[in-house]
């Protein structure tokens, strides 16, 4: 663990809310897995770039969270009725966050449920828009109703073995938390696949060339014990970003 003065200062985008009034939120099980970590949380509101680059300057490391869905028409295609779109003030801000800080390659990225998807959106890829209409068949429970409310789905997750994840993890197979109808359909420039369900759906994907940037499909933050290694890991390097400075 780190000294109060090492503590690696880790951005977190935040959710918007219509209102009125409008609303900026966030979970506070994000907040709690950097803080259990070693990392002190920094909130990221919807900001112009000026001011964004200028906190950019000052953050070890980046945290994207989850929540609603990302616009089809980011990825060239028109929303099906079960697409619930993110208050569109989140997304612009969500993807010049992404963009600007993928562009400074010392800045580690743990991108959580919609922040993986946001990852690939931002690389050029494309989703999957629901996962219940693409395989209808699927056994495997990525989600459940009112998940967020009385408690998430739980299944397996396969880890690729060439992977960063298999490094942290030390395991073949996890059983994650979970709540997505959404998921990477075509791996956006750069990325890698780094876990799959049992139906082949990508549970997780790394860009290896850019040093530690990691998404997960899952919801490690709701399992803080059975993913540990992976918040840890993403701290420690976010503390080897400050160390740099």
């Amino acid at each position: 663990m780190y000294s109060e003065g090492m503590k690696p200062l880790i951005g977190i985008n935040l959710d918007i809310e219509k209102g009125p009034p409008p609303v900026a939120s966030v979970q506070v099980t994000y907040l709690e897995a950097v803080q259990k970590a070693g990392g002190i949380p920094v909130l990221l509101p919807p900001m112009p770039d000026f001011d964004l680059d200028h906190l950019l300057n000052q953050l070890h490391g980046l945290l994207l969270i989850g929540g609603l869905d990302y616009s089809p028409l980011l990825y060239g295609e028109d929303a099906c009725d079960r697409v619930e779109c993110l208050d569109p003030t989140r997304q612009e801000f969500d993807l010049r966050l992404v963009r600007r800080t993928l562009d400074r390659s010392v800045i580690p990225v743990l991108g959580i449920c919609g922040g993986c998807q946001l990852l690939n959106i931002s690389l050029g890829g494309s989703l999957i828009q629901d996962i219940k209409l693409e395989l209808p068949d699927s056994a495997v429970g990525h989600s459940k109703p009112d998940g967020w409310k009385e408690g998430f789905a739980k299944h397996a997750v396969m880890i690729n073995q060439d992977s960063t994840l298999a490094r942290i993890y030390q395991a073949d197979r996890l059983a994650v938390p979970t709540s997505h109808h959404q998921a990477v359909r075509v791996l956006g420039s750069g990325l890698k696949a780094a876990a799959h369900a049992e139906d082949g759906i990508i549970e997780a994907v790394e860009l290896p060339e850019r040093g530690f940037t990691i998404g997960v499909q899952w919801h490690p933050e709701r399992d803080y014990d059975g993913n540990r290694l992976l918040f840890e890991e993403f701290i420690k390097r976010s503390a080897d970003n400050r160390n740099r400075g």
